[in-house]
């Protein structure tokens, strides 16, 4: 049984009897016996690289993994404390909460918000996704660099402004009055259905808190927001393309849009897909903070969402549904890299 194990890295002498080790199993062992001691001396020679990631470490330590500490409120009955009156203490549930949320008394609450959840969050994947991919290819087209540079940091910029300053320029450029006393942007639509009833009540009482205009209009700013930025990578992808494929396809007597058809696209595939699949994480983290500020009572049917419905709860019902939708999530990622593997050979791991 010995010589079996050992047949894979020594060799047999059947003259002598004894076994000897290669010369490249030698080095292997070596190596592997270092293995600590290269990557500690190569932790010291760039030092400085390795701090910088330490403020990253402690944000995802703080903020990513300690929370997840309270997901066994999940399992806790909140309405019971335990002996202290500790919530540390408080009395083991089961999957009650999530039986209540799923089929129980909050089921008609929870499956309308995880409905309006997954459509917010479908509408943002197909109309914010392809958005940054345009942007970049549209910015590669301008020769000038201070026109691209201008143009950028002006798409850039809504990046950089709270979500509470966000929300209130949609509002204003969206209010509505029953004088007539329209936003920029609520005057424009006016001028473009003066014969729409529903869209002219809507516009009188703010066409944000209005049900039928609230996904679209939510779509609408999160695109005006995030598109610029979300654009950098394909960006960075685009103008690492070789300028000799682009030379060859011109040979060829292909045109711009050829161009970007058969040269740039394909060259930048691997980087899309990473980017579809991390998406597709993200899918169903609807941006609470903003649908918080929109959220009312003439739009509750569209706004109310499974993180907006979890902080109404505040107890363990709360951090079910939470963690519902961040299972989901978890899955529907997983479910996205397998299948990007199969089919294109490209993964996040």
């Amino acid at each position: 049984m010995f010589k079996m194990k050992c047949d894979d890295f020594l060799t047999y002498d059947e003259a002598t009897g004894t076994y000897s080790m290669p010369a490249e199993q030698q080095v292997r062992d070596q190596t592997e016996k270092n293995r600590w001691r290269t990557i500690g001396l190569a932790v010291l020679k760039d030092w400085r690289l390795y701090a910088m990631l330490l403020p990253m470490i402690l944000v995802y330590v703080l903020w990513r993994y300690a929370p997840m500490t309270q997901l066994l409120g999940a399992f806790k009955d909140y309405k019971t404390p335990g002996a202290n009156g500790n919530t540390d203490n408080m009395n083991w549930y089961g999957v009650n909460n999530f039986l209540d949320i799923f089929v129980g008394s909050q089921a008609t609450k929870f499956w309308p918000a995880f409905r309006n959840t997954f459509i917010i969050a479908f509408y943002n994947l197909l109309f914010g996704f392809p958005m940054p991919i345009i942007l970049a290819l549209f910015f590669n087209e301008i020769k000038s660099n201070v026109v691209r540079s201008t143009v950028q940091v002006l798409v850039y910029l809504p990046k950089f402004l709270s979500t509470v300053i966000v929300t209130s320029i949609a509002l204003i450029l969206l209010n509505g009055s029953d004088k007539g006393d329209y936003g920029a942007v609520a005057k424009l639509i006016s001028l473009f259905g003066p014969n729409n009833v529903p869209l002219k009540e809507a516009l009188v009482g703010g066409i944000f808190f209005d049900a039928r205009y609230f996904r679209a209009l939510y779509v609408i700013t999160e695109l005006w927001e995030h598109a610029g930025y979300d654009s950098i990578v394909f960006f960075a992808a685009v103008i690492a393309v070789s300028p000799t494929s682009y030379e060859a396809a011109q040979i060829d007597g292909a045109g711009k849009m050829q161009q970007m058809r058969y040269v740039v696209i394909p060259s930048i595939l691997s980087t899309v897909v990473i980017m579809l699949i991390m998406k597709i994480g993200g899918l169903l983290s609807v941006g609470y903070e903003k649908v918080y500020l929109l959220h009312s009572t003439g739009n509750d049917s569209a706004s109310q969402i499974v993180a907006t419905l979890a902080n109404s709860w505040g107890d363990g019902k709360g951090i079910a549904a939470e963690m519902t939708n961040n299972l989901i999530g978890m899955i529907l990622v997983i479910g996205a890299n397998t299948v990007s593997r199969k089919a294109a050979n490209v993964s996040l791991y």
